[in-house]
């Protein structure tokens, strides 16, 4: 029988992703030990007061049921979330909608505001999950350069005129993946004024939002006028360690929520109950857990910045999110340093390219290990002397 994909899945190619997962299999094979430093999934469990309560919900046969959507609980726990953290009113019934992870509600909201052919604002160097919705939605992306002369931010007056008139989305995402840069109260104004003129609709992702170091980061509908022309999307996945969990929500903009609850009702059948108990759970008791996973975050950090800086390698120091975005020495290519450190050292890391033409020149290193191992990991490259 012969199969034919369709012309769709030519813009789904393995990526550098796949690569290196094989290359490191590979390396442990032959009886390298690897230290993989690459990947971005928390280390650490959720706290254990969500686990109890998991635990507890699960002998529950009543919850065995298909869930539809978001319990009124577990929206209500979003609103009131937003509200203590950052003074933004939601209304569990029109302006919050739980996905299942946000990365689920990343992916399909282009399918909801676009046709084929249609523009899309997106950040280069962006997440990878970006790339995808695009291409589900068929629609064309507009690359907005994120330099480090201009801290990581896009400069919309380089957009120009005539996308910004056909533009229908923007994506942005502060604190970054894969550049761990703050947006700033300025910089989300002059967004919600440049979407309001030009009829953008905006998407923030906000999945980092509570693993800063110093100042907290600013939600976008935060700002005056941001639920008229924006969403944000948040999870559980690196905030309280339920990645695994597959539970996020996405809040603002009625008609847009309104728009991806209808793609979603016909998806899928939502999130297990007693895993939206424990986010409910997770959302209501915030402040012990969030201060405490930030300073072991913020320790990791710190033994992994200055050990480099001790070697040689001068990387900019985070001041949010699980990631280190690090220049790569010269003469070498992104790609090359990643092998270079594979081949000679035993470490994982992704190079900047794997996400956008602006990622050449950098490598993306994660703090989702201990600080035994991220020790280690300096230690090698000082005997290795790479530098």
């Amino acid at each position: 029988m012969s199969i034919s994909f369709s012309k769709k899945m030519n813009r789904f190619q393995t990526s550098i992703f796949n690569e290196l997962a094989t290359y490191k299999k590979q390396k442990v094979e032959d009886g390298q030990h690897i230290i993989d430093l690459s990947i971005g999934s928390p280390d650490l469990p959720p706290p254990v007061f969500v686990m109890e309560e998991l635990a507890k919900q699960v002998k529950d046969p009543s919850l065995y049921r298909y869930s539809l959507e978001g319990t009124p609980e577990f929206l209500q726990a979003v609103s009131n979330y937003y509200s203590s953290q950052y003074h933004v009113t939601i209304s569990p019934e029109k302006e919050a909608l739980m996905v299942m992870g946000s990365q689920d509600g990343l992916v399909h909201l282009p399918s909801v505001l676009t046709d084929p052919g249609d523009i899309i604002l997106v950040p280069n160097p962006g997440y990878t999950a970006y790339a995808a919705g695009i291409s589900l939605a068929e629609a064309k992306p507009y690359y907005m350069p994120l330099h480090e002369e201009n801290q990581f931010l896009p400069d919309l007056e380089q957009i120009p005129e005539d996308i910004r008139f056909k533009a229908k989305l923007m994506i942005l995402n502060f604190p970054g993946n894969p550049v761990p840069a703050m947006a700033t109260k300025e910089f989300f104004e002059s967004v919600v004024s440049f979407a309001r003129k030009y009829n953008i609709m905006v998407l923030h992702d906000f999945a980092y939002s509570e693993l800063y170091y110093h100042e907290k980061p600013i939600s976008f509908l935060a700002i005056p006028g941001a639920k008229e022309v924006g969403i944000e999307f948040n999870s559980l996945s690196k905030s309280f360690n339920m990645a695994g969990c597959r539970i996020g929500y996405v809040v603002g903009n009625e008609r847009v929520i309104e728009g991806l609850h209808r793609l979603k009702s016909n998806l899928d059948f939502g999130v297990f109950l007693p895993i939206q108990q424990a986010a409910v759970c997770a959302l209501s008791n915030t402040t012990t857990f969030s201060a405490e996973l930030r300073e072991i975050y913020k320790k990791r950090r710190d033994i992994l910045v200055e050990g480099l800086h001790s070697v040689g390698w001068n990387v900019n120091s985070p001041q949010a999110s699980m990631f280190i975005w690090a220049n790569v020495p010269k003469p070498y290519t992104s790609t090359e340093f990643t092998y270079k450190l594979i081949d000679e050292v035993g470490i994982v890391t992704v190079p900047g390219i794997a996400f956008g033409s602006e990622g050449e020149g950098y490598l993306r290193i994660s703090l989702v290990h201990s600080e035994e191992v991220l020790k280690t990991a300096v230690k090698r490259i000082k005997e290795r002397n790479i530098f």
